[in-house]
């Protein structure tokens, strides 16, 4: 039996999550029976006289679920491919097949159907259909829509592609049929479930304006190999294939992936994924993405290759970092899903700001680093805040510059550039700040920033940025061993230079040594660094995930919305854009209304929960999100008082096992995802927050403030899978174009 293959596909666990609970014990004491000997006795195959392929069977699992298995008649590899109820199993066995395309090498499951079938009913099912009326990003009331249908756009891209494209892509030939009538992007949408996921992929992103080019790099097989399509368990080796069959190895692995089946990224990943973990690389890398494209589950998967392949002496570690505590608590419990005890030894995550603590103070470090705002390791935050009080008394009025401009100065110019003294300060790049200084300028506002490091220095305290740079100076000078063979950064949008230039001195430059995944459209910290400049260069090692596969696209559109017409850096120095990704899942548009009041918009709040639990979701997939913390535990408050179960996320990590609907602000919520999430009190003043793009009278530095509040929006819708909803009560937010309001606008307290 060691020669005995089994393989279960994502679309098996997708079913198997759908199952009822009551019956999923079952389902997993037959796969567990099955995996151990496929060839028992006791396993009832029953052949399905009408199924598309000859080599499907039915198997019993109790007197009302079925599964549907490809059993080969020679070889040792089996194929769980779905489980439902009796008749709509059978169902599925009859609508698709299972083969290995001659093209891609990879193994397909797919709806098939004949040419004959095509031409008389998908096809004119396809074309003939009203088409859905385009719809803008939301709706804020009811509107009557007239059944004339849209003109149909044709798409340039799908018309000119070629039928061999269509071939090389993973298009099964029975299917060309269909897909060469295939004119616009909505009659592909059309066609998301009967083409091969990989093929439906290429297409969509190709009709969104992707260059070919592109599409044949990332889809179109490159390897001389020929390729055999009865040989199934050749093509269970291919990346191609494994992002949706996984071969399990052992009972401990079979049993996690049955009792987590939605947790799909612990196995499965995208070739593009597959290549950027599984290799070898000659420096540092970058990976970017937008929102649910999987960049951390990449920088997960690539911890646990590393420890394996990378990792020589006993005592070598990989350092897995990121720039929050809370983010660093989510990934350090996502990654003992994937990896065992063993190697968990081995992968070190900590948050940025604790492992520039942790080594300073084993270095006896003569000094207490503070934060302009925090508290986060200690109470001398207070003092670093009164000093800024007193040396602000030393502004001249002639310079006609407000308080503000000076604290924001000191965060974009001196700290980064450790700025010392006047001299220096003269000689500083003031790059991206809106106004403009002479010399003489500059010398008359040096006194306040000469003020505030003097009595730091007297004090005994030292900012977090001048901490982190001496921490590299000190790795620089001083022949320190550290275990870290490599480092892996994640969220290294709101890495800051100083970090990112300590980062570089933690480990060598060598193969596989820093790996940094982020995106400049989720920066919702005012922190901003050039990798290249801190020391990290990335020539040639820059990747980019193109497939969001958390949220659905009419979500990631609305998400996507919001940072319309702004500049987003690449994390180097250059341009990115966010028109180069799409989610393939299609669903329900965000539902944005405005209530008159708090209380109209709570009671509304409560009858959603209410009737979504009514509907079969359970409380852990629903998520509230609010802007602060006074309006978090303001609804927390509601919530309760409806009888309704709360779990208030700050610090601690999200046990899904412990009921209740999560509570969070916006910042909190970064790193998760939930089915149904609410973003609330989306009021003008809160969203963006009056205080924080009221700030500063700098036209630059607004701009950046306004672009981290966009940020946080996009970042909290993007936590929603399935569906999303925003409210305001009062007067709504300006991201929002308009909004219908019952009622007068009430004044929001935040």
């Amino acid at each position: 039996m060691s020669t005995v293959k089994v393989a279960i596909s994502s679309d098996f666990m997708l079913a198997f999550s759908r199952v009822p609970k009551s019956a999923q014990k079952k389902v997993m004491e037959f796969v567990t029976k099955f995996r151990q000997d496929p060839r028992s006795p006791g396993i009832n195959y029953e052949t399905i006289n009408d199924a598309r392929d000859g080599n499907y069977r039915s198997v019993r699992v109790d007197k009302n679920y079925r599964g549907i298995i490809l059993k080969p008649d020679e070889g040792d590899v089996f194929l769980l491919l779905w489980v439902d109820k009796h008749d709509d199993a059978y169902d599925w066995a009859r609508r698709h097949k299972c083969q290995i395309n001659p093209s891609t090498g990879s193994l397909q499951v797919f709806a098939s159907t004949t040419t004959e079938e095509v031409s008389a009913t998908e096809l004119l099912r396809t074309l003939e259909k009203p088409l859905r009326a385009s719809k803008p990003p939301v709706e804020y009331e009811p509107v009557a829509h007239s059944n004339v249908v849209p003109p149909r756009v044709e798409n340039p891209h799908l018309i000119a592609l070629s039928d061999d494209q269509r071939l090389q892509v993973g298009v099964p030939t029975e299917l060309l049929p269909l897909v060469r009538a295939v004119r616009t992007e909505e009659e592909l949408e059309e066609l998301e479930s009967s083409l091969p996921v990989e093929a439906y992929e290429a297409l969509y992103l190709l009709a969104a304006g992707t260059a070919w080019e592109e599409i044949e790099r990332e889809y179109v097989r490159h390897s001389s190999e020929t390729i055999d399509t009865s040989d199934i368990a050749a093509a269970l080796d291919r990346p191609e294939t494994q992002r949706s069959f996984h071969v399990v190895h052992d009972e401990l692995e079979l049993i996690e992936m049955l009792e987590a089946p939605l947790e799909r990224w612990r196995v499965f990943l995208h070739p593009s994924q597959f290549r950027l973990v599984n290799r070898n690389w000659n420096g540092p890398v970058r990976v970017l993405g937008g929102a649910g494209t999987g960049k951390t589950v990449v920088a997960m998967h690539r911890a646990k290759w590393l420890v394996k392949n990378a990792l020589q002496s006993s005592d070598e570690k990989v350092l897995f970092t990121t720039f929050t505590a809370n983010l660093a608590t989510d990934i350090e419990s996502s990654l003992r899903k994937i990896c065992s005890a063993e190697e968990m030894q081995r992968i070190e995550v900590k948050h940025i700001d604790r492992w520039v603590n942790e080594f300073l103070r084993r270095q006896k470090y003569p000094a207490d680093i503070v934060y302009p705002d925090s508290n986060r390791y200690g109470s001398r935050d207070g003092e670093y805040k009164a000093i800024w009080d007193s040396a602000l008394q030393l502004c001249e009025a002639a310079t006609g510059l407000p308080n503000s401009f000076y604290k924001e100065e000191w965060e974009r110019v001196i700290l980064p550039q450790r700025v010392m003294t006047k001299l220096e300060y003269f000689k500083a790049s003031r790059a991206g700040r809106g106004v403009a200084l002479s010399r003489k300028q500059r010398a008359a506002i040096w006194p306040v920033f000469e003020e505030v490091r003097a009595r730091l220095q007297l004090q005994g305290l030292k900012t977090f940025e001048d901490a982190t740079l001496d921490a590299a100076d000190i790795l620089s000078s001083a022949k320190i061993y550290l275990p870290y063979r490599s480092v892996i950064v994640d969220e290294a949008q709101d890495m800051g230079p100083e970090a990112l230039t300590l980062i570089r001195k933690l480990v060598p430059e060598q193969a596989d040594d820093i790996f940094v995944v982020g995106d400049g459209h989720q920066r919702i910290y005012r922190r901003k660094a050039v990798m290249s400049k801190c020391g990290i260069q990335i020539v040639g090692r820059s990747r980019k995930l193109r497939i969001n596969y958390r949220t659905t696209e009419q979500t990631r559109r609305f998400a996507t919305s919001v940072l319309e017409n702004v500049s987003i850096d690449n994390l180097d120095g250059s341009e990115d854009t966010s028109n180069d990704y799409r989610s393939l899942i299609q669903g329900l548009e965000p539902q944005v209304k405005c209530y008159a009041d708090f209380a109209a918009e709570s009671e509304a709040l409560v009858q959603k929960i209410k009737s979504l639990v009514d509907s079969g979701v359970t409380l852990q997939d629903i998520c509230i999100t609010a802007r602060t913390v006074r309006l978090r535990d303001q609804f927390t408050d509601v919530l309760k008082r409806a009888g309704i179960a709360t779990v208030v996320l700050k610090q601690q990590n999200d046990n899904r096992n412990i009921p209740g609907v999560r509570i969070a602000t916006m910042h909190r919520v970064k790193g998760l995802e939930f089915r149904y999430v609410f973003i609330l009190a989306a009021n003008k003043g809160v969203i963006p927050l009056k205080f924080a793009t009221g700030s500063s009278d700098d036209p630059v530095e607004m701009r950046q403030l306004d672009l981290n509040e966009r940020a946080l929006l996009h970042v909290a819708a993007t936590r929603a899978i399935r569906e999303l909803y925003i409210s305001a009560h009062g007067t709504p937010s300006p991201y929002f174009k308009e909004v219908c309001c019952e009622g007068k606008p009430a004044e929001v307290t935040v």
